[in-house]
């Protein structure tokens, strides 16, 4: 055990090195080049929170990547340690903002925070609105119905008219029953809570509850003698999650992809996953046929 925590140190150590370094040279310490100039970009984000000592993070609550003690408000998870991390090895504090799934695109736009680490399905249509960085994860979409219910199989037939489904407004199960479940009526609930398109199936005012997988396999787990989690072997619509920033904002992303890589290769992530039992998010691999 000691062994081990001697290797995780010194990857750490050899993380800090690396991305202090990086800063250096892009983005920190003050160097100019030769004509006097400063490497960074002069209006760009980094410059500025550079010259604030201030990186402001948008999120929302999605444990166990971003976990709000309900009674302190004080947050953690796999997401929240990671950037604390980045920020501490660029000696800037972390200023927390709280946003929602239909309103984080708007905050980056808008320059309420300069990043948004929700856990976020990176999209086609989202891309046209923000800028991602590489996939941390890979989540899949579920669905819950009530116990006895054999109407549904598969998640063609939830597309059928008298069919009610529930879902989180501007969540991607939301976007994914506007695109492909259009026969069927919507029940759309303004909320950052994931779960709670689910409880409508239990007060019997939806017959389906949508969203993503590992939201789904926590709510079944809790109310195992009302629900199904319908898909819970085999999720749909597995798709990539990462960070957001504004769109433009190169010299950002190109940082933040860079710790993101580091955080990856040298193991410290997959600590963080151990640490928060975040294994069912990470590895795409274990959706696919045959794995």
């Amino acid at each position: 055990m000691q062994t081990h925590r001697n290797i995780v140190n010194k990857l750490n150590y050899l993380l800090i090195i690396l991305l202090t370094t990086y800063l250096m040279s892009t983005t920190g310490c003050k160097q100019e080049s030769p004509s006097g100039n400063s490497s960074r970009s002069a209006g760009g984000t980094l410059q500025k929170i550079y010259n604030e000592g201030v990186l402001k993070v948008g999120y929302v609550v999605y444990p166990p990547t971003i976990i709000k003690d309900p009674e302190t408000g004080e947050l953690s998870g796999y997401f929240v340690d990671a950037v604390r991390f980045i920020a501490e090895v660029s000696e800037v504090r972390v200023e927390f903002v709280e946003t929602t799934w239909a309103t984080f695109m708007s905050g980056l736009q808008s320059g309420q925070f300069e990043l948004s680490i929700g856990a976020t399905y990176r999209t086609i249509p989202r891309a046209m609105e923000v800028a991602f960085t590489k996939p941390i994860i890979y989540i899949g979409n579920g669905a819950i119905i009530r116990n006895g219910n054999g109407r549904f199989t598969t998640i063609e037939d939830f597309n059928k008219e008298g069919i009610k489904i529930a879902v989180a407004q501007g969540e991607t199960s939301h976007e994914y029953a506007r695109t492909y479940l259009g026969k069927a009526e919507l029940i759309v609930v303004s909320t950052a809570d994931l779960s709670e398109p689910l409880t409508e199936v239990i007060a019997g005012r939806a017959d389906v509850g949508l969203a993503d997988s590992w939201t789904t396999f926590q709510f079944a787990r809790e109310y195992p003698e009302v629900v199904t989690d319908l898909f819970a072997d085999r999720p749909y619509n597995i798709m990539p999650v990462g960070w957001a920033v504004k769109q433009n904002d190169q010299e950002f992303l190109n940082f933040l992809n860079t710790s993101i890589d580091y955080l990856i290769s040298t193991g410290q992530m997959r600590e963080w996953e151990k640490k928060y039992n975040a294994r069912r998010l990470r590895p795409k691999i274990l959706w696919e046929a045959g794995e």
